[in-house]
């Protein structure tokens, strides 16, 4: 359905599983007991590239309580995993894992312990002995710039060069160029809960609960790489301590560990430690960015170039796209965008909140702040002359666009007119107060979902879907729309998710959970209706007989005549006097033809301030304001929850997060938590999340845009804009350190 006629929804709700989790009683991947559980500890190469010359197992093999060491020389033999969207493998770098003696980067597996307790597995794999023949390497992205090269593998709707108007002839006529060169430090996934696969054989059937984002994913990618029927595979994750990208993937120590369960015959545990977090499941890559922009006196645009390219592993690729918005943020009657990557002996990157969108916005909304001081312009006024009321690259209309409600509303809240435009011209004594701003922005997505909703003879309702809550609060919305649809107590709908016995559904990514599983929950509880409309019409007792079913509605939980509400019954005395136990309706949402003719997006405006002190270059963030426009909300609190969350990851970006690698080895020396800087409370201020109310009848059957990756766009914008009006010294290099300001 294309129309979006619900009841106001969107209450701030409770998360329906938030009891279970502070009491400590929802169960995560490697809380789930298995009788006669094995421990399974990973050893990781000590090299960047090279060959095992030797592995020696036998004083582990010897120790008490090990049951195996696998290695590549007897390890089970793995399948291929097929290559999932855009050509990128589901399972990256499982075709060569304890398959071979070949060693592609630091931190790859070599060898995997297996024992009755953790203890005893850990104490073994540190005396597995492994001697290596070196190769030479190349970690270091910035003195490997020249190899630079076109991607092997490119998404149908991202190619790597892509082009509207005639750029070199508007950038040689611009009357003012911005050309500037911007970088962003490799960043790497740190969730609450790191991963964990228990993989369980019974027969030639497997259960696997994961620590994942795509259940469905999971279960393809062990089935091909096992070589077993999917039907015999199910997986399970009930709770996601957080993802952010890195449980998108089906990463090998997955595969690895239902491999060795069956090898060994007995349920095992894989739990990866934080340092190995740093090297087996993917990160945002480094980014190097250039970006031009032409524009008149006035400070139009006329030209915009952004280009970009990213280190990947030699074995598989992933692109950056940090031209994604440039490509559709300002008007230019000329676009360039350009990607390439710079194969290493590294780890492949992945996908991390907003991927592209993030570290794009940071150089282009950066370079929009310069333009708008070469221009003398306020850098609200700059993108509101360039504001873009169609797709300037395709020319198709936006399904729906607020982004100018987002600027006057933040900037409000923000005080934004108090600001004096002058660098270093606002302080709070010694302090140098700055305040910046940058506009958000991150695509639609939806991809196919299947769900089930039944209602029961007790009163209450049952949404089952394969998806999975990563902790952004999916048990809570789709039971909270169904309540709506059905006309329930928000309290009398319960959520079964995270199985693939389930109806399936798509990956927890690129904010598409609520639109795509939303709308066929939407679809599902309409054939649910429906079908009582069916049994109420045809049964001689019911109010409603005779009636055609779809002059019958939902309301209050009963089943009322469209034209009469007074005419009806509750669906418990429906089913109750049919014999019914319950009815299901099932539905199933996949991308329609408005994608075709409709650019869209969500939209957003931030606005912050920092305190730098002029002595030691320490920078301190203030207060953040940030309006978003992202089509009808769901529930209130958990988008607030979000952007909140987004917005802490700019602060990361901008100012704190920075995977530091040694070169000389190619080892990862900010692995842990004590050396790799996250925000913590004393980091993140006060922060005004204001929700901008719209409509949009095109994204999907619900009307919603997603909310959990833009809210990581512009902010660390909008903060290093802050930092240079504090300052006066532009920095292009992130995250922004002391030593900079100084």
């Amino acid at each position: 359905m294309s129309d979006t006629t619900l009841p106001a929804i969107g209450k701030p709700l409770d998360r329906a599983d938030g009891r279970l989790k502070v009491t400590g009683k929802a169960a995560y991947a490697a809380e789930y007991p298995a009788e006669g559980l094995v421990h399974a500890v990973l050893v990781q190469s000590t090299i960047a590239r090279g060959r095992i010359a030797e592995i020696d197992a036998g004083a582990a093999e010897k120790m008490p309580g090990v049951m195996a060491v696998l290695t590549h020389k007897n390890a089970p033999r793995l399948k291929p995993v097929p290559a999932g969207p855009g050509g990128t493998s589901q399972s990256p770098g499982t075709e060569f894992q304890l398959q071979d003696d070949r060693v592609r980067f630091f931190g790859q597996n070599v060898a995997l312990v297996l024992a009755d307790t953790f203890e005893r597995a850990c104490d073994a794999a540190s005396r597995v002995q492994v001697r290596y023949e070196p190769e030479p390497h190349a970690t270091d992205p910035r003195s490997n710039a020249d190899k630079a090269a076109k991607p092997k593998a490119e998404r149908k709707d991202a190619p790597a060069d892509a082009a509207h108007g005639d750029f070199d002839k508007e950038w040689t006529a611009a009357e003012v160029k911005i050309e500037e060169t911007y970088t962003t430090a490799q960043e790497n996934h740190n969730p609450m809960e790191p991963h964990a696969t228990v993989a369980v054989w019974d027969g030639p059937k497997l259960t696997v609960y994961d620590a994942t984002q795509y259940v469905s994913g999971v279960q393809q990618a062990l089935a091909a790489a096992l070589d077993v029927d999917k039907e015999n595979v199910r997986v399970i994750c009930r709770f996601t301590g957080g993802g952010f990208g890195c449980k998108g993937a089906t990463w090998p120590h997955v595969i690895l560990a239902a491999a060795a369960a069956r090898h060994v015959g007995k349920p095992v545990k894989l739990a990866l430690t934080r340092p190995q977090m740093f090297t087996s499941v993917g990160y945002r890559p480094f980014t190097n960015q250039r970006v031009r922009l032409g524009a008149s006196k006035e400070g139009k645009l006329t030209a915009v170039s952004h280009t970009g390219w990213n280190p990947v592993g030699r074995y598989a690729e992933f692109t950056e796209l940090v031209g994604s918005m440039a490509k559709m943020m300002y008007a230019a009657p000329a676009i360039h965008v350009s990607h390439r990557v710079i194969p290493l002996d590294v780890q492949v990157p992945t996908y991390m909140r907003a991927p592209g969108e993030s570290a794009g916005s940071v150089a282009f909304e950066v370079a929009m702040d310069e333009l708008a001081y070469a221009v003398g312009l306020d850098p609200v006024e700059l993108r509101l002359r360039n504001y873009a009321d169609q797709d300037p690259f395709d020319g198709k209309p936006f399904s729906s666009k607020s982004l100018k409600e987002c600027y006057r509303a933040a900037a409000e809240k923000f005080g934004w007119a108090k600001r004096d435009p002058k660098p270093r011209s606002m302080r709070d004594g010694k302090l140098l107060v700055g305040w910046g701003m940058a506009s958000a922005t991150y695509p639609v997505h939806l991809f196919p979902a299947s769900a089930r909703v039944t209602a029961s003879a007790d009163g209450s309702a049952l949404v089952e879907v394969g998806t999975q809550d990563l902790g952004t609060g999916s048990y809570t919305v789709f039971g909270q729309l169904a309540a709506e649809l059905l006309g329930l107590a928000p309290e009398n709908v319960k959520c079964r998710i995270g199985d693939t016995l389930l109806p399936p559904a798509g990956v927890s990514g690129g904010s598409s959970t609520v639109g795509s599983v939303g709308s066929a929950v939407r679809l599902a509880a309409e054939n649910l209706i429906a079908e009582l409309a069916t049994l109420a019409s045809a049964d001689g007792r019911s109010p409603l007989k005779g009636m055609k079913p779809e002059a019958i509605a939902a309301v209050s939980g009963k089943l009322v005549a469209k034209d009469d509400h007074r005419r009806g019954e509750s669906f418990v005395d429906l089913l109750t006097r049919t014999g019914k136990k319950s009815v299901s309706g099932e539905g199933e949402a996949k991308e329609g033809e408005a994608k075709k003719k409709y650019s869209m997006h969500a939209f957003g405006a931030v606005f912050a301030e920092v305190a730098v002190d002029p002595d030691f270059g320490t920078v301190r963030v203030r207060r953040v304001s940030a309006a978003y426009a992202a089509g009808r909300i769901l529930n209130a609190k958990t988008t607030r929850s979000q952007y909140l969350g987004g917005i802490t990851f700019g602060i990361g970006t901008a100012l704190l997060e920075h995977t530091v690698t040694d070169h000389r080895s190619g080892q990862i020396v900010t692995h842990d938590l004590e050396k790799y800087v996250v925000p913590v409370n004393a980091d993140v201020p006060a922060i005004d999340a204001i929700l901008i109310p719209e409509d949009d009848l095109h994204t999907n059957a619900i009307g919603t845009k997603g909310v959990g990756e833009i809210g990581n766009v512009g902010s660390a914008a909008a903060l290093a804009n802050a930092v240079f009006h504090a300052t006066g010294k532009r920095v292009r290099d992130f995250p922004i350190t002391p030593e900079q300001l100084l």
